[in-house]
């Protein structure tokens, strides 16, 4: 009974739903990345590392320019430029999509642990460099529970949940969207009516790049105002199998990432609950849910969800 009195405490919480759009929003920028990319033919498990990056750049610039937002927005290329070397090797060389993408990891993974004593002065951890603030939304904070729940919010939240609508109407509702689909299930075909299988195929893994440092931005200075080594803690290989779990679809990815969001707030209350007053060498425990329940979803998924045809195939253009 003790544990369903702690569950209805949870769940009634405001709190809680304000910690799963948090703890949601990392994971949809990356889902939606991974979603741009594999649409078109090219499978990017990179995210992590893209993500990774995001974090970083985004600290480093703000360090030195006072301006959160400055921070946010110029990640976003140093993302599209990381990306830029997976479309190149899977792209235009053909190469192996699974080992350049985890090339890129390594190479993340490497830099910003190496360059942070040489910017910081400090290695595992950055300093306080500043965070986005939240805003209040009129006529939302004053209602009862929504109010408290999601009435002051971060706008990269926002921009997050705005992201999925573009994303969903660009690829179903626009010629690009067209073309990024034919390319993704049927190359061959899409090159014989004159698309630019390489140029789509391009956009595609660059705009991946893109909203995955923005996820992995809202981490450092979104959320905590710093960088700290591997903060993303295998967030980008959560948003691939949300991703999977939406069936390659901007809304379904959505939902996906909201469970799993909703999983590492779960988490977060458990161990923190003062009803079932959890050891504190039993706590880290709780960080493992949610990758519990990602394998366990995806274990789940196995033959149900189709992936774009040409997914992971490279094209070679015929002379």
């Amino acid at each position: 009974m003790k544990i369903l009195e702690v569950l209805w405490n949870i769940f009634s919480n405001p709190l809680f739903y304000k910690l799963t759009l948090t703890a949601s929003t990392p994971l949809l920028f990356a889902s939606l990345g991974g979603v741009f990319s594999e649409v078109t033919g090219v499978v990017n498990i990179a995210l992590e590392g893209i993500m990774l990056l995001g974090a970083f750049s985004s600290v480093v610039i703000t360090y030195y320019t006072g301006n959160v937002w400055l921070g946010f927005l110029l990640s976003i290329p140093i993302g599209i430029g990381f990306s830029w070397f997976h479309a190149w090797a899977s792209i235009k060389w053909r190469g192996n999509q699974i080992v350049s993408a985890t090339a890129l990891i390594l190479v993340a993974q490497g830099l910003t642990g190496f360059l942070m004593e040489p910017i910081f002065g400090q290695p595992g951890q950055t300093p306080y460099v500043g965070r986005i603030e939240e805003i209040t939304l009129p006529g939302i904070s004053s209602i009862p529970f929504i109010g408290e729940a999601i009435g002051t919010i971060s706008p990269i939240v926002l921009i997050a949940f705005a992201m999925v609508f573009f994303a969903w109407f660009l690829i179903y509702k626009t010629p690009l969207g067209l073309r990024m689909r034919s390319v993704g299930e049927n190359p061959e075909a899409a090159d014989t009516l004159g698309v630019d299988v390489f140029k789509i195929r391009y956009f595609g893994v660059l705009m991946s790049g893109a909203l995955a440092s923005m996820g992995g931005a809202f981490l450092s200075i979104g959320e905590v105002g710093n960088f700290r080594e591997l903060m993303t803690g295998g967030r980008g290989f959560i948003a691939l199998a949300a991703m999977i779990l939406g069936n390659w679809n901007p809304i379904g990815a959505m939902w996906a990432c909201l469970m799993f969001g909703m999983s590492e707030a779960l988490a977060n209350q458990l161990q923190s609950s003062p009803i079932l007053n959890v050891p504190a060498t039993a706590k880290p425990l709780f960080n493992l849910f949610p990758f519990v329940v990602t394998l366990v979803v995806v274990a789940g998924l196995i033959g149900r969800t189709r992936p774009p045809a040409a997914d992971g195939v490279p094209y070679e253009k015929e002379e």
